[in-house]
């Protein structure tokens, strides 16, 4: 329905016979009948559902998957669903583009959900053999609507009845709409609601939008079990990646071009073990660790540099790890290399340690800023006369942010960087919970022509990231399987390397 339109070849002929068509429909096993066993996941999508009614009685709410993005031509990029409809639905990886979830309200109060999607196609369609986007022939069969409805324990309906849905008493019954998910989607809820009310305040629509992708995206702020579970077999995918690139650095080193092979084997095992990447991996080594997004992944990987690699798994549900590791590619550090190393690792505990229930979110980068600052004022890099504490004038200070310019931690989960819908009083100021998961990520970077930075130190950047559940009482750090300090790392590369068994 709203996915980006493709370039269509005139040069290329589809077979449009009678003879044809009922030849390529006929001769095939019959599909069967046996029901989809009901998803795991789908009673607690319906709790998610049933928390997001009580927020909004008696409105419709239009929560769509969003549709295929045209990568060059007649090719898509994979196809990735908006995250509020994954977290509505339970569909992940399988979702189907173009695909709404509508919750309208019932009479009885509460609200109706229908999944409103394109379902599989009869084989003598032209769609079936013909339409080499959608088509059984060209990228396999889709879901019927008994299929979803089995799955998901949720009703299901064809596409095209969706828009008269969406229409149906639209003047008394307000309408929201996640609009980022879906531009075409969105543009089309504006025509129904200006033709059910001509005098309606667009702004004001349009900020109710804005409140309602805001509450979903806090509503996944606070995971349970289930998505617990998920990030943990994410984290332990992440692990086997890493060991994967450790064991591959000889390799690496050998190529040329080496980062681009450190980010093809954490690919692969992205694609084995999940869904992909959660995100573009940095795979950076020497001066360009100092690049704080380094996904070009162009650079050689030389012995005696450090590699930072922040790469994340993400699995079929699309709940994904966040980790970065540094790592000496020759399996030992330098002096210098292991005197930063040790001063981001103690900002990291620092971090780590203000992770607990009834602290605020912004706890955590106070600390281990405090932490980056005091090492970089002993080291003596910060301006003549400047102490501590005027560095860490929130107003007036910030020298030592030259040397880490970035935040400490965010929110994980569906979304690398989850929740980033909320507001600044319930992200940063907001009071850590258990079931919260977050990054703890501090970092020093010495860009190779940072005259300001000692000679030993320019071309050294070192990042230590891991993701933490906030637990009743402080914290579990959630990838402690993967070693953090210089000396465990150092024996982790010679334990790979050497094939022997953890």
């Amino acid at each position: 329905m709203t996915s980006d339109e493709q370039v269509k070849a005139s040069h290329r002929n589809t077979p449009t016979s009678e003879e044809f068509r009922a030849f390529i429909a006929s001769g095939w096993a019959d599909r069967g009948t046996t029901p989809v066993p009901r998803a795991e996941v789908a009673d607690h999508a319906a709790r998610r559902r049933a928390a997001l009614s009580q927020q909004y009685p008696g409105e419709r709410l239009v929560v769509p998957a969003g549709g295929l993005k045209v990568r060059s031509n007649d090719t898509d990029y994979p196809f990735r669903p908006h995250t509020a409809f994954a977290y509505l639905t339970g569909l992940g990886a399988d979702s189907e583009p173009d695909s709404v979830l509508v919750l309208d309200p019932a009479p009885d109060g509460g609200h109706e959900a229908v999944l409103f999607f394109r379902p599989l196609a009869p084989r003598d369609s032209e769609e079936f053999f013909a339409d080499s986007r959608f088509g059984e022939f060209w990228v396999g069969p889709r879901p019927s609507i008994e299929d979803l409805e089995s799955r998901l324990g949720i009703s299901a309906r064809h596409i095209d009845a969706m828009p008269d849905v969406l229409a149906k008493n639209a003047g008394p019954t307000p309408i929201r709409v996640v609009r980022a998910a879906d531009g075409g989607l969105a543009e089309l809820v504006d025509r129904i609601r200006a033709q059910a009310d001509p005098a309606a305040s667009v702004p004001d629509q349009h900020e109710a939008d804005e409140a309602l992708a805001r509450h979903l995206s806090g509503m996944r702020i606070v995971k349970d079990e289930w998505e617990i579970g998920e990030m943990r077999r994410a984290i332990a995918a992440t692990h086997q990646g890493f060991e994967a690139i450790i064991a591959g650095l000889p390799e690496a080193v050998r190529k040329g071009r080496g980062e681009r092979w450190v980010e093809g084997l954490f690919g692969l095992y992205a694609r084995h073990e999940g869904n992909g990447v959660g995100y573009e991996s940095i795979c950076a080594s020497g001066d360009h660790a100092n690049t704080i997004h380094w996904t070009k992944n162009t650079g050689p990987v030389r012995a005696g540099d450090l590699i930072l690699v922040d790469a994340g798994v993400e699995v079929d549900s699309l709940y994904t790890a966040d980790i970065t590791r540094t790592l000496p590619v020759t399996g030992r550090f330098s002096a210098p290399q292991r005197k930063i190393y040790e001063a981001v690792l103690e900002a990291q505990q620092a971090g780590m340690a203000a992770v607990k229930p009834g602290n605020r979110f912004s706890d955590i980068h106070a600390a281990a800023n405090r932490v980056i600052a005091a090492r970089l004022h002993e080291w003596g890099l910060l301006p003549d006369g400047v102490t501590l504490d005027q560095t860490l004038d929130p107003e007036n200070g910030g020298w030592h942010r030259r040397w880490m310019v970035h935040g400490t931690s965010h929110h994980l989960g569906m979304d690398v960087h989850d929740c980033q819908m909320l507001l600044r009083q319930d992200y940063m100021d907001g009071e850590l919970r258990p079931g919260m998961i977050l990054t703890v990520e501090p970092a020093l970077y010495f860009k190779a022509d940072d005259l300001l930075a000692p000679a030993e130190f320019r071309g050294i950047g070192v990042r230590i990231e891991d993701n933490v559940l906030v637990t009743e009482d402080g914290y579990e750090n959630l990838s402690s399987a993967m070693p953090r300090t210089p000396d465990d790392v150092e024996a982790w590369i010679a334990r790979v390397q050497s094939g022997r068994a953890a």
